[in-house]
């Protein structure tokens, strides 16, 4: 009867030892990369304030006065680049004193960028010139920090370092916090230079929900992880609905007797004569008569003679209001809507998350918590490389013990859980898995190592 309990406690101690060998192995391998985006983010959260103020000129209009027509708003742009094209999408200005955005693609823009126009409503004068990014419209600042948070920079490439900091970031906080469980009794009591653990450990443990947080939120936007998320919403039907701005008739088309031959299944060239300059306000009526209430709105006109006009609440602040509509060019009649409040729990949950993550749902208050927790994170990151250094000093002499070591310990049926699990999340984060698998290898060889070294260490004591 007794033996049953006493290999239970010798499994559950070398599950521990391995999930403290795993913790050492994120610290001092994975723990860059958490800096740099932890440090990054801060920048990024906390800039907003400052954008307003270094783009005032651009942001802001006339206080008083009539506002023109949206039609002359877009018209003044196009004059100041000598172009008659039309914008990709307007932003009317969200408040009186406010400017309008006229946004126009251009070549040489990366993904989810335009170039705008910011006019004056009021006087038509073109008050700023800049690239703006994303849903949320950022400004060449923030564009700058939310790049080099995401990817370094480095386009593509660089967002698997982000991917890999939010892939092992959960693992980290969730490893410290069952750490912390077994050996908070120890750690009371540490005095000294040790304390600095003890220091580390509760910190840890006051930061782990956020840790966790920002690492759920990262993925969902990640190139493997969060492509892998957005299949398994899709297949389960929790995606996040979007209209669909292809007119009912070019639908019914496509599915006739005609549909696929040659150029019948093809969307045909932009019309000109179909749009008018006055359609941006007729358009945006329509959309106020149908529900979009919003300050903040985006209007993208029909990109071809088969699709719709599309118009967007963009307020991402509690409440969070992006609702959508499209609008039959010919008649500005509504023939498709998504309403925020009817949209799938899981969806919902990916939407606030996200605006969290950014800092835009609660404004300040957000702000400054996100700011916190990257700060913890940046103050855990260098109080485990100062433990690091310390462990290395105090038992340079001696042998480290290996995630190998441990793992060959386990009984087989602990070993096969522990497999399932690695190769489970391994599929489901791709770039966890790769460098898991690195991780294995690494610690393989050490433990190689280590063994022949052993007999030599042997003979000299």
């Amino acid at each position: 009867m007794s033996r049953q309990p006493a290999t239970t406690r010798r499994t559950g101690r070398l599950l521990l030892a391995l999930i403290t060998r795993l913790h050492a192995y994120i610290g001092l391998l994975v723990a860059p990369f958490m800096l740099v985006a932890a440090l990054s983010g801060i920048a990024y959260v906390m800039t907003p304030s400052l954008e307003a103020w270094l783009y005032r000129d651009a942001l802001n209009g006339a206080q008083e006065g009539t506002a023109h027509p949206l039609a002359m708003q877009v018209e003044a742009a196009q004059h100041a680049l000598n172009d008659s094209t039309l914008p990709a999408a307007v932003r009317p200005a969200p408040h009186p004193g406010g400017t309008t955005r006229v946004m126009f693609a251009a070549p040489g823009l990366g993904p989810s960028q335009h170039r705008a126009l910011f006019v004056d409503p009021v006087t038509l004068e073109i008050k700023g010139d800049m690239t703006v990014y994303g849903t949320s419209g950022v400004l060449p600042l923030r564009t700058t920090l939310d790049l080099l948070h995401r990817e370094l920079l480095m386009g593509d490439v660089g967002r698997y370092y982000s991917e890999l900091a939010a892939s092992w970031l959960w693992v980290a906080a969730f490893g410290g916090l069952a750490l912390w469980l077994q050996r908070r009794r120890a750690l009371r009591a540490q005095q000294g230079p040790a304390a600095l653990r003890r220091r580390h450990a509760t910190l840890g443990v006051l930061a782990a929900l956020g840790l966790v947080f920002f690492s759920a939120t990262g993925l969902t936007w990640s190139k493997w992880a969060g492509g892998n998320f957005a299949e398994l919403r899709h297949a389960w039907g929790w995606s996040t609905p979007s209209v669909s701005t292809l007119l009912p008739e070019t639908t019914s088309q496509a599915h006739g007797e005609h549909a696929g031959h040659g150029e019948h299944g093809q969307a045909q060239a932009p019309d000109a004569s179909r749009l008018s300059l006055v359609d941006f306000d007729l358009a945006l009526s329509a959309a106020r008569s149908a529900g979009i209430d919003a300050g903040l709105v985006q209007i993208e006109p029909p990109r071809d003679a088969e699709r719709a006009w599309r118009v967007a609440e963009i307020d991402r602040s509690w409440p969070t209001q992006v609702d959508q509509v499209a609008l039959h060019p010919q008649t500005m009649a509504v023939i498709e809507r998504t309403d925020f409040a009817t949209f799938p729990l899981v969806a919902k949950l990916t939407r606030w998350g996200i605006d969290l993550h950014m800092g835009v749902l609660f404004g300040l208050p957000n702000q400054l918590l996100l700011a916190a927790i990257a700060t913890c994170l940046v103050v855990l990151v260098c109080w485990g490389y100062t433990m690091w250094w310390r462990r290395m000093r105090a038992t340079q002499h001696r042998p480290q013990e290996t995630l190998s070591e441990v793992f060959v310990a386990l009984p087989w049926s602990a070993r096969l859980g522990v497999v399932t699990i690695a190769v489970a999340l391994g599929l489901a984060m791709p770039v966890l898995g790769t460098s898991l698998l690195l991780f294995v290898v690494v610690d393989v060889l050490r433990w190689w190592a280590a063994r022949r070294r052993a007999p030599a260490l042997a003979s000299r004591q």
